[in-house]
């Protein structure tokens, strides 16, 4: 593991709240958010890339004003974010590398989807602070994870080239014919393992499922060393996701990356009704979130 550049360190500080933790607001889905506003596939194709750069422009005036930082995708939210002067000015900005969905190898696993062209310089260009990958892991299955880790290689390797900030995440997944019980079973497993080999690669700020359990936590906090990371939602409904915010913090974790379990009942292809969601439904979920943040990272030696 190796610490952070100087330049690496200043970006890490910028996406985190004043208090020093990570408090992003998720909003680079693309297929998963045409889902929740749109109920058919007729309907989810009709959505326009525009349509959701709206409705990303909509989260971050609303969510992510209130937080440290916004993640979006290259497609729908950016250069329009900055240019359009939504983004607030002490609001970081991670832009996220993986394109939406996966493709899938002939023995079923998940072979991660990159953007074409998005470098470290595209980002920078973009006006990032960071830049964020995501990349599918079965750390029981080495077989299922060549590739990923050879694409999580190359994107390490070519922002340190230009020293800039990498936010990496990874996600398990369930594989065909595996009971929901048995993959509950390998989840701590695989994600204090995902961990390890992330870290392998040279990764210094981590974003990662909830392990499971405060011992798989600490387990990770124990593995990452000096190096950051951050709970994920993953979609859970938000009273869930606020108990695992709390485990995770009490346990060594640095702060949150959260999307839908903020906005997922709030988004609308009507923006007034949307706006009104996000402000107040939204917002008071955030707060509750930040609550958590902040003593449980103020209550640390």
């Amino acid at each position: 593991m190796s610490g952070m550049t100087t330049a690496e360190r200043r970006g890490y500080q910028q996406i985190c709240e004043a208090g020093g933790a990570m408090m992003v607001i998720a909003c680079d889905q693309r297929g998963g958010m045409r889902s929740l506003l749109a109920s058919s596939p007729q309907e989810q194709a009709a959505i326009s890339n525009e349509t959701l750069g709206e409705t990303k422009a909509d989260i971050t005036r609303h969510l992510a004003s209130q937080a440290g930082c916004v993640l979006v995708d290259p497609i729908c939210a950016v250069p329009g974010l900055v240019d359009d002067n939504i983004l607030p000015r002490d609001t970081a900005l991670l832009i996220g590398l993986d394109a939406s969905g996966w493709d899938m190898s002939p023995e079923g696993y998940r072979i991660s989807r990159m953007v074409e062209g998005v470098t470290a310089r595209r980002v920078r260009e973009l006006g990032g602070t960071g830049g964020k990958i995501m990349v599918y892991l079965r750390m029981d299955r080495p077989e299922a994870n060549v590739e990923n880790l050879e694409t999580l290689r190359q994107s390490i390797k070519d922002f340190a080239r230009e020293d800039f900030l990498l936010v990496v995440e990874f996600l398990t997944y369930q594989l065909e014919g595996e009971s929901r019980e048995d993959y509950a079973a390998k989840l701590p497993s695989l994600v204090v393992e995902g961990v390890r080999a992330c870290l392998d690669l040279g990764a210094k700020v981590l974003k990662i499922p909830y392990p499971g359990s405060a011992e798989a936590c600490a387990r990770v906090t124990e593995i990452a060393g000096d190096v950051p990371w951050a709970v994920l939602s993953a979609g859970v409904d938000h009273g869930m996701f606020l108990g695992q915010v709390e485990v995770a913090m009490q346990s060594g974790a640095s702060g949150v990356i959260a999307g839908r379990s903020l906005w997922k009942d709030c988004i609308s292809l009507d923006r007034d009704v949307s706006r009104e969601k996000l402000s107040g439904i939204a917002v008071p979920r955030l707060r509750e979130i930040q609550a958590i943040i902040r003593r449980c990272h103020r209550a640390r030696p």
